[in-house]
């Protein structure tokens, strides 16, 4: 009976394996667009902003405060969007620590393989929530930095 708990416990964890690599491969997904516009059109601003603060005119100083100054909205545009998806990840991770708890939990009470049943049903709803949050994340994103789909 043993072996039947592991096994239908390794074929568990494969399904939730790839469940995760698919919430992976909706967020690249959806958020192709925002890291295109912080990469490419913010970078591009950039380069164009920095390229005119070097003038033979200007001190040293002056050209690297001007240069300084044309980073801005590529590092904090980076940091906002590092910071929300810092904030998905913590929030999606409690979320599968609370199933990982109720698993704990429920092994005592119930055979393994009930328990690990249930386990992937609040794995499956905990990505499905995240999944659905994904687009509101993005959308805010896109509002912040003046998107537009």
């Amino acid at each position: 009976m043993e072996h039947i708990a592991a096994a239908e416990e390794q074929i568990v964890t494969e399904r939730i394996r790839r469940k995760l690599e698919e919430v992976n491969a909706s967020a690249q997904s959806q958020l192709s667009p925002i890291q295109d516009h912080i990469n490419f059109t913010l970078q591009q601003a950039y380069f164009k902003c920095a390229y005119e603060c070097f003038d033979r005119s200007r001190k040293q100083e002056e050209i690297a405060n001007c240069v300084e100054h044309c980073s801005v909205p590529v590092v904090k545009s980076q940091q906002y969007f590092e910071g929300e998806m810092a904030q998905f990840q913590e929030r999606m991770n409690r979320s599968l620590m609370v199933c990982q708890d109720k698993y704990e939990a429920s092994k005592l009470h119930k055979n393994r393989v009930d328990a690990t049943k249930d386990m992937e049903g609040c794995v499956n709803q905990s990505i499905e929530e995240s999944l659905n949050t994904l687009p509101h994340i993005v959308q805010r994103m896109k509002t912040a930095f003046s998107i537009r789909d």
